[in-house]
């Protein structure tokens, strides 16, 4: 009978278990998440104007929200799992290679993210992006001491860090090894890479803002753009009060309700005077008008139902009670985005001088000249097309994360397709959703089983080390063997056209296995 107490217990645990998800719930509405977006893009623009010759990049997804659309010269993609502690790592699936050459061209680049954790910086920037500057200069330096017949390598840039230290060495000879051209970026890059990190603390004298052309290293500026008290604050600004809330562009599915950095920034300030008692209808108005728009020009635009920000006084607040709002798709941050912000404005990435192309669904009526077929492997959206059956084909397939062998069941009629085409001499375009996963798997496989590792240059055939490729109809395949350094050779030649690609770790794993398939019932029949 002693235990009579333990329920009151319980229930007092669960009251101020409930009272701090109200109050949480009270200060992340929308209008606070765009309203912090916004004081935080100011403090990024004041910093991207100390050196205005630099370009701005912005570190997908978050760091998308935190400048105009028209600000950004590129994108990039470093991951913080890779700098989460005793989890560091140096991807070669995302080798940000174009982020280097543009670094190198222009004398230095901007990178913009954020946190919502408290740090003054996201680990993508305290870990991920330092590593990646050190293993480019270490690979850059060898390369040269090679070239000039030297044995010994100098420690390029090493960060200070014991344990990640121990480490550079190993991805280094990974960089090396998985077919990078480096030959390229010595030529770009004559300073080192360094990192410099500026956030909300930083103190910068105006007056003694160097030079980018005056230092002896090449600059990788990394802005933080939010404030790392962590916790939200109560601010007041002319006409309304609202909690800033840290880090509030990361995990835009959480509270966007299908909003857009692209549509955030063209009704910014429509979105700011509506007050946060309006906003949540503006939004709900200005993505469904959007929806409707690219409808109405045959993009896949379909409405879903999805669980409204509550208020603190709601009386289904605490469960789980659903309420319909129909707004764009299921994934918002897959749209016009990430494209829009690729290097150059390309909408279509040749493939070298192989004859594949890859794109978003979305972007292949504007930029499909040139293209004598169309390998569409997006499940949401058929294209309309006059080419004919021979030379379109759809192909529903789907992420991983939602069928783990959608890839690998599509891969056989894909491959096909491209090989009947490629054979006449013809420009095939695969496409998928956004451009950056199945399309650049799928073009994987089609490179890894229909081309070998030759290039011709000047007239003459040379076989290199590292892959180049020329159609052979998979004359080749036979003769190779089937490993996960050569698979990642040649997605590092495709990645280094397609700069946007982010290919999904459980989809190569698919287009390895498909490999592996083919190449056993090849070996069976000889």
């Amino acid at each position: 009978m002693a235990a009579a107490p333990e329920p009151a217990a319980a229930s007092a645990t669960l009251s101020v278990y409930k009272a701090a998800r109200r109050i949480k719930r009270r200060e992340s509405t929308l209008y606070n998440a765009l309203k912090s977006v916004a004081e935080d893009a100011a403090f990024v623009a004041e910093v991207a104007a100390l050196w205005p010759a630099l370009p701005l990049v912005a570190n997908l997804r978050c760091g998308l929200w935190y400048a105009p659309p028209r600000s950004f010269a590129a994108t990039c993609y470093f991951k913080s799992t890779d700098g989460h502690a005793g989890n560091w790592s140096f991807s070669t699936a995302r080798l940000n290679l174009h982020l280097s050459l543009l670094a190198g061209e222009r004398g230095g680049c901007i990178i913009v993210d954020s946190t919502r954790k408290g740090k003054r910086f996201p680990d993508s920037m305290s870990k991920t992006i330092p590593i990646w500057c050190c293993v480019l200069n270490r690979a850059i330096e060898r390369h040269r001491l090679r070239a000039v017949n030297k044995e010994s390598v100098v420690d390029y840039e090493v960060i200070p860090k014991n344990a990640i230290e121990e480490r550079i060495e190993e991805w280094t000879n990974q960089f090396e090894s998985c077919g990078a051209d480096i030959l390229s970026l010595a030529l770009c890059l004559q300073k080192p890479l360094r990192p410099l990190w500026i956030s909300q603390r930083t103190r910068i004298w105006l007056n003694e803002v160097p030079e980018h052309e005056s230092w002896d290293f090449t600059p990788i500026i990394l802005i933080s753009a939010s404030a790392s008290d962590g916790v939200s604050t109560q601010r007041v600004s002319s006409e309304y009060s609202w909690n800033y809330i840290p880090g509030a562009g990361d995990d835009e599915e959480s509270w966007a309700r299908g909003l857009t950095p692209i549509l955030f920034w063209k009704h910014l300030y429509d979105l700011l005077d509506a007050g946060p008692d309006l906003c949540n209808q503006l939004v709900a108005d200005i993505v469904e008008r959007d929806r409707v728009y690219r409808s109405q020009r045959g993009e896949y635009s379909p409405q879903i139902t999805v669980k409204p920000l509550k208020t603190p006084d709601d009386p289904n607040c605490s469960n789980d009670h659903m309420a319909s709002m129909w707004l764009m798709n299921s994934n918002p941050h897959i749209s016009t985005i990430d494209s829009q912000y690729s290097t150059n404005g390309n909408q279509l990435f040749w493939i070298g001088t192989s004859n594949l192309a890859v794109s978003s669904t979305l972007q292949v009526a504007d930029a499909s000249d040139g293209v004598d077929c169309i390998l569409n492997c997006d499940s949401t959206s058929k294209l309309p097309s006059n080419l004919s059956k021979d030379s379109y084909l759809e192909l529903p397939i789907v992420g991983s994360k939602d069928d783990r062998f959608s890839l690998i069941k599509n891969l056989p009629k894909a491959v096909e397709f491209a090989k009947q085409n490629l054979i006449t001499g013809k420009k095939i375009l695969v496409c998928c959703q956004n451009g950056e996963d199945i399309s650049i798997c799928v073009a994987l496989a089609i490179v890894a089983l229909l081309f070998n590792d030759s290039v011709w240059l000047y007239g003459e055939l040379i076989t290199d080390r590292f892959f180049q490729g020329c159609f052979d109809n998979g004359n080749s395949f036979v003769k190779r063997d089937i490993t996960k350094l050569e698979m990642r050779k040649k997605l590092v030649f495709i990645c280094k056209f397609a700069v946007n690609a982010r290919p999904s770790r459980g989809n190569l794993k698919q287009v390895y296995g498909y490999l592996c398939c083919e190449k056993e019932k090849l070996s069976c029949l000889t």
